[in-house]
Formats: structure tokens, C-alpha cells, sequence
């Protein structure tokens, strides 16, 4: 029995050491020198991280991006009286704040920021801004920059950049000026401005400003120029205005509810050009619930609801029929399959006060 047991343990041992043969390899390595496999720094993280070697600062910014390039926060930043956080003096440029917090102090500059009237093509993402003397993130000048990601709160202006930019899921509040301020041919997309003390987004001529809110703003909650459009977005409680529209744009689908009440000054929605198109709105307990003060614009299936004064027009515009419900009895109840019309119109432009 013990010689049988022996055997097998022999036996097993032989399969071990014939299974490891069979999974090592060729004994005889490659011709040619031995090469490392392993990634250098370079290979697992190619951006360029800043500070003080990468991007020194000069007399006016603690740091300084000069080259085209992909760039990177390593830790939170806390500003200099006299100084911005960063410039950017180059074209085509990534930076990603990776979570942190670029932090002002009293007498500092700008967050983000470029000296450079010509600079284009500039991303800055993911991480916040604030309590920069001047404004949280400015390009002004710049064209074609992108911001996505960020919160600016306690700064002048909030974000400021110039045109053809987009702004993408940020947040802008308690600024001192606008909360976000854009050039012509902008995007604002996914955005809140809250509680800023001028306008909450503003944004040129040929600029979209969509699925935005726009809440407590000591201006309007959103303004635009020309050639805009404003859909999906919720403007309340600002001192002025919700939504200020000037020529040739689209509003539509917007939620405009408690403006300009205190004040007795601010409309849900004041049209004051010619041109426009307003559409599916609902403007509930402003001061004035929709006033067009150009010509030629047309307004359809606007609702209107306890406003001081729900509508008021100039001659000149073009709208589907008014239907005052305020004084209509209350609808019976509905619980089945089917129910008699209770809007008192079935005109398909309607608008209706209620």
C-alpha cells in the first residue's frame, strides 16, 4: 500500500512539473536586446499636469499654459491678490480641473483666463471655480471655447467667453455680475444660474440656450439677442424678467413662474422685438404673464395663469385665440374611459388663460 501511495505522489508530481514545461514558454529567448514591457509615466498619463515646472506663472498668473496640449490639475488651487489662477496663452488647449478647486482670494484676478484676443479652441472641464475677484472663467475674446462640468459661484461674472462657444452642464451662482455671459453663435445646454446678480444667462445673437433653469436672479433669468433660440428651459423668481427675447427667435416650451413680482416690473416672457415665434409656454404668477412689445410676431398654445396681468400685446402681432377659463365652473370629475372637451376651444393654435 505505502509503494502504491509513493507512486501516485510521483506520478502527480511528474503532471505538475510536465504542465509547467508546457506553460512557460520557449526556453530560448528571442534574438535581438532584452526590452522592457512596462509603460513609461508618459504612456499611462500623456496629459501635462500643472505646475510650477510644466506651466510657470509670470507677473500676473500663478500659472501659465503656453503650448497647444492636453493639461491637468493635480490638486485643489488657491489664488494671489494681483494674479489670476490660470492663463492660457495658446491655441488648442485641454484642461481638465480633475475634481478640484480653483479657490480666489480677496484682490485676485480671474480663475481662467486669457490674455490672448485671438486664442480659439479652448476646453476646460470638470471641477469648480470661486471667490475670483474678477470673473470665474473668461475668454471673452476667445472663439470656439467649450466649459463643461463646472461650478463658478462668488465671482464677478460667472463664465464669460466670447463666440461660438458652448457651455454644457454647469452651474453659476451667487455671482456678482451674470452668472454665464456668451458671445454670438453660442450654445448654453443643461445649465443652472442661480441667484446671480444681473442676468442668469445671457447669451448673442444666433445662440441656443436649451434644458436650461434659470432661477432667483436679480436681472432676467435668461436674455438673448437676435436670431436665438430658447427651448425646454425654467425661469423663476428673478427680480426682472424670466425670459427676455429680442428679434427673430423661438421660445418654446418654457416654464416662466414668479418673475418680476416684488418689483411689479418683470413679464414670464417679454417679447421686445419684431419677428418671434412663442410656443407652448407657460407663464404662472408673474408680474405680466406674456408681453409683445414688437410687431409680426406670432404667439400659439401659450398658457397663461394668475399673473397681474396675463397678456398685452402691441397691434401688429399675429396669435391664436385667447380662451379665458378663469370664471368656467370646474370640470366634473374624470374616472373611466372617456370625457367630454373641457378647454372650451378645439382650435389647434389656441392659448389659454386659466
Amino acid at each position: 500500500m505505502k509503494r502504491k501511495t509513493a507512486i501516485s505522489i510521483l506520478s502527480a508530481l511528474a503532471l505538475a512539473a510536465t504542465a509547467g514545461l508546457l506553460v512557460a514558454g520557449p526556453l530560448n529567448p528571442p534574438a535581438g536586446p532584452v526590452t522592457s514591457t512596462y509603460k513609461t509615466l508618459t504612456d499611462v498619463e500623456p496629459r501635462i499636469a500643472i505646475n510650477l515646472a510644466n506651466t510657470p506663472g509670470d507677473t500676473d498668473s500663478l500659472f501659465k499654459i503656453t503650448q497647444p496640449g492636453s493639461y491637468y490639475l493635480t490638486g485643489n488651487v488657491t489664488g494671489v491678490a494681483g494674479k489670476h489662477g490660470i492663463e492660457i496663452a495658446a491655441n488648442n488647449v485641454t484642461l481638465d480641473l480633475g475634481g478640484f478647486s480653483m479657490t480666489g482670494v480677496a484682490g485676485s484676478l480671474d480663475g481662467i483666463t486669457s490674455t490672448d484676443s485671438t486664442v480659439v479652441d479652448i476646453a476646460v472641464r470638470n471641477g469648480s471655480v470661486r471667490t475670483w475677484g474678477n470673473q470665474g472663467i473668461d475668454f471673452s475674446n476667445g472663439t470656439g471655447v467649450v466649459v463643461e462640468s463646472v461650478l463658478v459661484r462668488e465671482c464677478a461674472i460667472g463664465i464669460r467667453i466670447g463666440s461660438r462657444a458652448r457651455v454644457r452642464l454647469c452651474t453659476a451662482s451667487n455671482n456678482s455680475g451674470s452668472g454665464i455671459f456668451l458671445g454670438v453663435s453660442s450654445q448654453v445646454v443643461e445649465c443652472i444660474a442661480e441667484n446671480n446678480q444681473t442676468n442668469g444667462i445671457f447669451a448673442s445673437d444666433g445662440s441656443m440656450i436649451i434644458n436650461c433653469v434659470a432661477n432667483a436672479n436679480t436681472g432676467a433669468g435668461i436674455r438673448t439677442g437676435s436670431n436665438a433660440i430658447i427651448r425646454d428651459c425654467v425661469a423663476q423668481e428673478n427680480t426682472s424678467h424670466g425670459v427676455v427675447v429680442f428679434a427673430n427667435s423661438v421660445v418654446k416650451g418654457v416654464v416662466s413662474s414668479g418673475n418680476g413680482v416684488g418689483a411689479s416690473t418683470g413679464a414670464g416672457i417679454w417679447v421686445t422685438n419684431n419677428g418671434n415665434r412663442l410656443e407652448d409656454n407657460l407663464c404662472n404668477g408673474n408680474d405680466r404673464g406674456i408681453d409683445v412689445d414688437g410687431f409680426q410676431n406670432i404667439i400659439i398654445r401659450n398658457t397663461c395663469s394668475a399673473n397681474a396681468l396675463n397678456w398685452t400685446f402691441v397691434g401688429g402681432n399675429h396669435f391664436g385665440p385667447i380662451i379665458d377659463r378663469t370664471a368656467v365652473a370646474a370640470p366634473p370629475t374624470v374616472n373611466g374611459n372617456s370625457a367630454t372637451e373641457a378647454l372650451g376651444s378645439t382650435h389647434p393654435n389656441a392659448n389659454f388663460t386659466h
